[in-house]
């Protein structure tokens, strides 16, 4: 009998099993090569600088400035050149898990993000889901980290391609790796890709951090992934991602308000992963600090920010998987709950409103009118109701 008719005859239960089971032994091979490769790659010139052979993003390609920016992003509104839409009407969505922790900081690639997904993974250690689509450029991407069942809910309502390091496997509600594969996710597991679209660099902030905390990609690199797979964007089945995708609505910038500062606490006594917001009128931007410091992209050393941000609380509770201290978390992701929506330097109360997992999230005021965003980044910080949000 072929492998695969072996696989497919397996219970759930024991297919869990053999992906966790060959996940560990791509994992260990992976991180043996990636650490070979940096270890034997490096040159020291003068006293300081390092070199390195580790692959990198390629910013060959990049939005002509003075083209005319007549391309509506479908994500987030923002205006881009026809050189531009014409890549990314290519391809479909990337979505890129990328950790918080605080060995993991500054990270790369959050800046290139059309918009970002922000939650707690686990023990008050907030984990971000970035969605690539129109931006031009290469972005190097990562610290990259593991799979969480909620943030598979977001993703449904892209129908992306999905990047991260394995994931939640215990049987039960949190297995996002069983969840991967009943939902057919489109699906980019570093275990089943290896060096050199994923590599480990354990000197990229100077100094050693835990291997954990090593893992990178680029977003060039993961696309071509995903094409050879068949995941452009029209699929193998000739399903165009597009077709079942409902944009949100968009608008032109109107800066003026009052409201300059916002403080978002995830859980409360960790300040490690507290965010601040501050409000830059000149731009119509609100500037990112986490953890008391700057937030900045490593690579350009750009503070994130963002043009509208969404804070929407959703009922938190543990998977009681009987996974090692209960760490497992879930997010009640489907319903609707209260929102905060800031932007132009102004809040408005309103209401998040998912139907099903793969439904786009509707986003209203208190009148039930559907927001319009602004053009531009859109971040999403997922809290546990009852949160501390002041501004």
């Amino acid at each position: 009998m072929k492998p695969l008719n072996i696989f497919n005859n397996l219970t759930s239960v024991q297919k869990s099993l053999v992906i966790s089971i060959f996940s560990i032994v791509l994992f260990v091979v992976s991180a043996y090569t990636s650490y070979s490769l940096f270890s034997n790659s490096r040159v020291s010139i003068g006293d300081n600088t390092l070199v390195t052979a580790l692959p990198s993003a390629s910013n060959a390609v990049t939005e002509d400035p003075k083209a005319p920016k007549t391309a509506e992003c479908p994500l987030n509104g923002s205006m881009h050149t026809q050189e531009a839409k014409a890549n990314w009407e290519k391809r479909r969505p990337l979505a890129v898990m990328i950790e918080n922790h605080t060995e993991a900081r500054p990270q790369s690639g959050l800046s290139s993000a059309d918009i970002v997904y922000e939650a707690v993974a686990e023990g008050g250690i907030t984990r971000f889901m970035g969605v690539f689509y129109c931006n031009l450029n290469d972005a190097q991407v990562g610290p990259v980290r593991s799979a969480r069942t909620y943030f598979l809910d977001w993703l449904g309502e892209y129908d992306a391609l999905y990047a991260h390091v394995g994931g939640a496997n215990s049987s039960g509600p949190a297995d996002a790796l069983g969840q991967i594969i009943k939902y057919g996710v489109k699906d980019l597991n570093q275990f089943s890709i290896g060096f050199p679209t994923f590599w480990r660099d354990y000197q990229r902030l100077g100094h050693s951090v835990a291997t954990e905390h090593t893992m990178y990609s680029t977003t060039a690199k993961l696309w071509d992934i995903g094409a050879k797979r068949g995941w452009t964007a029209t699929d193998e089945n000739g399903k165009k991602w597009a077709d079942s995708f409902v944009p949100w609505k968009f608008k032109d910038d109107k800066a003026g308000g009052t409201t300059n500062v916002i403080n978002v606490d995830f859980w409360q006594g960790y300040g490690d992963y507290s965010v601040k917001w501050t409000y830059d009128a000149a731009s119509n931007t609100y500037k990112r600090e986490n953890g008391g410091v700057p937030h900045l992209d490593f690579d350009n050393k750009q503070q994130l920010s963002a043009k509208n941000i969404v804070v929407q609380f959703e009922r938190e509770s543990h998977a009681n998987d009987g996974y090692e201290n209960n760490v497992h978390l879930l997010y009640k992701t489907t319903g609707q709950g209260d929102a905060l929506f800031f932007q132009d330097g102004n809040v408005i109360k309103g209401k998040w409103i998912k139907n099903s997992r793969t439904s786009r999230t509707k986003y209203v005021d208190s009148k039930g009118n559907e927001v319009a965003f602004n053009r531009g980044v859109i971040w999403i910080q997922t809290v546990p109701e009852g949160s501390t949000v002041k501004y």
